[in-house]
């Protein structure tokens, strides 16, 4: 299955709590989402592990709740980033793992895979990962204070193949809007798609938004490792011939 289609993003915000005009934009789709519903209980092991860790390292997301206070909740103040929809974590945990002076926070709405990443951030011993449940943009409205974010990553979001679902997609206009917003001058976007028609709308709207321009890590240095683990999801695309388009800006 596809890495994000278990991800669980929100593609529109509820009323926002600035009046920007990427939230402006947002505000005329606030019933519509692009996570699927879905139920799957925990195994007891899991349940054991939420219980004991999710109230140190986990937050509910909630539209009346005030912007993070990330140092204490990481107990330090380091490099902030956060990768919407997590799927299960496995891309979160390796790059973290590898830039242990970057903290992350990783935003999902489904509790299983959330309970997966928690597991893993246990038996791993990974000291720079915090998670969030809940959706995405509520996040980025209510959690996340403008330009406290050095990273956004957004790996295979969902690209809703049939065009009358385009709508549901994460990344429109405004919400490209809100992470420029809540970047950092210098932070990065970087965005992962197998998806052809969903990277040709991703770079069109990321390359409009006048506050981010492209990058290449190639010739440019960057904030944040853009170098990230390969997905069992994505190994089995490969294979069938999808290919992959990376996608990266940086918050002028």
């Amino acid at each position: 299955m596809h890495a994000q289609r278990e991800a669980g993003l929100v593609t529109s915000p509820k009323p926002p709590d600035i009046n920007l005009p990427a939230q402006r934009d947002a505000r005329r789709h606030s019933r519509t989402t692009s996570f699927r519903s879905r139920r799957s209980a925990l195994s007891s092991a899991q349940k054991d592990t939420w219980e004991r860790l999710w109230p140190q390292l986990g937050k509910q997301a909630e539209a009346t709740s005030k912007a993070l206070d990330t140092q204490v909740w990481f107990g330090r103040d380091a490099p902030l980033v956060l990768e919407i929809g997590c799927g299960s974590g496995a891309s979160t945990l390796a790059m973290a793992q590898s830039e242990p002076d970057v903290d992350v926070i990783a935003v999902e709405v489904y509790r299983r895979g959330l309970a997966q990443l928690l597991s893993a951030v246990e038996r791993e011993n990974v000291g720079n990962v915090r998670l969030i449940r809940g959706d995405a943009v509520d996040v980025l409205e209510h959690l996340i204070a403008p330009g406290s974010l050095t990273g956004v990553r957004v790996f295979f979001p969902d690209p809703w193949p049939k065009t009358r679902h385009h709508k549901r997609r994460l990344l429109q206009p405004a919400t490209i809007g809100l992470i420029a917003d809540r970047l950092r001058p210098g932070g990065v976007l970087h965005v992962a798609t197998d998806h052809p028609g969903y990277a040709e709308q991703i770079a069109e709207a990321g390359d409009a938004e006048p506050r981010l321009c492209r990058v290449d890590p190639d010739t440019q240095r960057l904030a944040i490792s853009v170098v990230r683990p390969t997905t069992k999801y994505e190994t089995k695309a490969r294979h069938a011939g999808s290919a992959v388009t990376e996608s990266l800006w940086e918050r002028r």
